[in-house]
C-alpha cells in the first residue's frame, strides 16, 4: 500500500481507514478526532451577518468547502475500540458507545467568554483510566482566520494527549483531518500513522508536514 505521503516518522494514506487499518501494521494509539455525526453545517459565514469583512475574518473565508466527510450519519467507533489504547475527540457525540474511561476537556474560551457563542469546551474519551483531566488552549481564537479544519485541534493540546497516553510505540490517526497530531507526533519525535478520506486534506496534511518537518531541521542544524 503506498502512502500519499511520508516523513522519516511516518506515512500518510488516502482512503477510508475502514479499509486501510486492517493493512496497517500494528498501532499503540489511537488518537482521533473523527467524524461526529451532527451534520455540521461548516460555513461559519452564517454567524457573521455575511458581511465581506466578517467572513473574511472566519476561517476560509468563513466558508470550508465541503463538509466533513461521514457527518452526515451517526459515528459508530466500534472499529477502532480493540486497540491497545484509545484517545477520541468528541465523545460526547457517541458516548453510547464507549465504555468507562478517562475524560479528556479541552478549554477554548477566555473564562468571560463562557457560555456566550457555541461551545466552551470539547470533550475526549481515553479507554483506560478513571479520571477528569483538563487542558486550556485559546491559541485558535487568533487564529480564525487560518483555520484549515472546522473541527480542527491545536497541536499542544494533542501533544498533552500524547504525553497523558503514556506510550512510546505507534500512534495512528485514522481521521486525521488538518494532521494537527501528526504534526504533534513530528514535534515529539514519534512514529506515527495517518489516514485521510478527503484527498483535500491530504493536501493541506503533506503541506504542514514538509513545513514542520523542514523547521525542525533548521532548528536541530
Amino acid at each position: 500500500m503506498k502512502p500519499y505521503y511520508e516523513t522519516k516518522l511516518g506515512k500518510l494514506y488516502h482512503g477510508d481507514c475502514l479499509d486501510i487499518l486492517p493493512q496497517l501494521e500494528p498501532v499503540d494509539l489511537v488518537l482521533t478526532d473523527p467524524p461526529y455525526g451532527m451534520n455540521n453545517n461548516v460555513d461559519s459565514s452564517r454567524f457573521s451577518g455575511g458581511t465581506a469583512g466578517h467572513i473574511a475574518q472566519r476561517g476560509n473565508g468563513g466558508r470550508f468547502k465541503e463538509n466533513i466527510i461521514g457527518d452526515d450519519k451517526p459515528f459508530n467507533p466500534e472499529h477502532l475500540l480493540n486497540f491497545k489504547k484509545v484517545i477520541l475527540w468528541g465523545a460526547n457525540h457517541f458516548s453510547k458507545k464507549l465504555s468507562v474511561g478517562t475524560t479528556l476537556v479541552w478549554i477554548k474560551k477566555q473564562d468571560s467568554g463562557f457560555g456566550a457563542f457555541l461551545s466552551d469546551a470539547e470533550i475526549g474519551w481515553m479507554n483506560t483510566g478513571h479520571g477528569v483531566y483538563c487542558f486550556k488552549d485559546l491559541s485558535l481564537l487568533s487564529t480564525t482566520r487560518d483555520r484549515l479544519h472546522p473541527n480542527q485541534k491545536p497541536i499542544p493540546l494533542l501533544m498533552w494527549c500524547i504525553e497523558k497516553a503514556k506510550i512510546d510505540g505507534v500512534i495512528c490517526d485514522p481521521y486525521s483531518g488538518s494532521g494537527s497530531t501528526l504534526v504533534a507526533c513530528e514535534r515529539l519525535n514519534r512514529k506515527w500513522i495517518g489516514c485521510e478520506i478527503s484527498e483535500k486534506y491530504c493536501e493541506i496534511i503533506a503541506k504542514r508536514l514538509e513545513q514542520e518537518t523542514s523547521q525542525l531541521k533548521l532548528f536541530a542544524g
